[in-house]
């Protein structure tokens, strides 16, 4: 499908897709009887059941398992927010095609397809301190390409990102969309000195102030604030869920970047999990505000689906469990029930 207008994204969102219910009491039915004292592989068992929800096989399957990452540059990085230059973003985009990055080794090691996409890096998104980041045309164009990049085959879809000077975006959404001040959610990134971070929330200031008028729309403050490799990301996670496909998501930036979605309506994250928390100021504030507990606690903060690549291996894990152990009856163990 496309996007023509905001008006169709606010219909997609409260018109969602739903789980298999069927699928999903079978499969919670099969953990009970597996050999295994009830509830004792934790969160393995509840994971086995949210994949089996999305996929509508009560043993589901990780086949094909694709990480998308989409790239994107920044006007925002004028205002010296981060702690490189912006040509980082296509020398990046060159390491990944070159299998050099920790996401190509990282999607090797969880049997995973990669594809990145990079997005008019050419032509970075405005200033946002001083006109919208993005035109309405361009942000639904965004969202398009990243929708277009989900596959009908899929068994489970990783989405991240790349972009210089997005945490300082994904900050500004928070910060408009959640509040509390940018003092709450901007944090080092790349890594910049205490002067950097002083730049970073004075640029989110002067955003939120030119913009304030759009403020009330989710998807305004999108346009607004965002970028292209945000909009890339949630249009992905709206395609996944269009085609009932179970998503992780990976740090700070990808996170943000389904929030203006998840204003609109929460339950379009039903599908979604959080692969990691990151070391990121504000990402396990986000991750509490949008009620996703994160698989793995590691210090990450790399962005480019990083974290998440790492929680597949949780996610082969569980449905190994669930699709290979025997049953009390098949293995000859007594039950607990007996």
């Amino acid at each position: 499908m496309r996007f023509e207008t905001s008006n169709d994204i606010h219909t997609f969102c409260h018109d969602l897709a739903h789980g298999n219910v069927q699928a999903a009491t079978v499969a919670a039915e099969r953990q009970s009887v597996l050999t295994k004292p009830p509830g004792s592989l934790g969160r393995l068992e509840q994971l086995a059941t949210w994949l089996a929800t999305w996929q509508g096989r009560d043993i589901p399957r990780l086949d094909r398992v694709k990480i998308v990452v989409f790239a994107g540059n920044h006007g925002i990085a004028a205002q010296r927010v981060s702690a490189y230059p912006q040509e980082v973003t296509h020398q990046m985009v060159a390491n990944f095609a070159a299998g050099g990055a920790a996401i190509n080794q990282l999607a090797k090691l969880a049997n995973a397809e990669l594809h990145v996409t990079p997005l008019d890096l050419d032509h970075p998104t405005a200033d946002f301190t001083g006109a919208p980041a993005m035109s309405d045309a361009e942000f639904l164009a965004a969202v398009n390409t990243g929708y277009d990049t989900v596959p009908l085959d899929c068994d489970l879809l990783v989405v991240g990102e790349m972009g210089i000077a997005n945490t300082t975006v994904a900050a500004a959404l928070c910060t408009a969309l959640l509040g509390g001040g940018s003092e709450r959610w901007v944090g080092r990134g790349t890594g910049v000195d205490d002067e950097g971070l002083a730049r970073k929330r004075a640029a989110i200031d002067a955003g939120l102030k030119c913009h304030s008028a759009s403020l009330g729309d989710p998807l305004a403050v999108a346009t607004a604030l965002g970028g292209r490799e945000l909009a890339a990301m949630a249009g992905a996670v709206l395609a996944a869920r269009a085609q009932r496909i179970p998503v992780l998501l990976d740090g700070f930036v990808a996170t943000a970047a389904v929030l203006p979605f998840a204003r609109l309506n929460p339950a379009v994250l039903d599908h979604c999990n959080a692969g990691h928390v990151s070391a990121e100021a504000g990402h396990r504030q986000l991750l509490a505000e949008l009620k996703l507990d994160p698989l793995l606690d590691l210090g990450m903060r790399l962005g480019e689906a990083s974290g998440a690549a790492v929680a597949v291996l949780l996610l082969r894990a569980a449905a190994a469990c669930h699709a290979g152990m025997a049953t009390f009856a098949e293995a000859g163990v007594t039950d607990a029930g007996e």
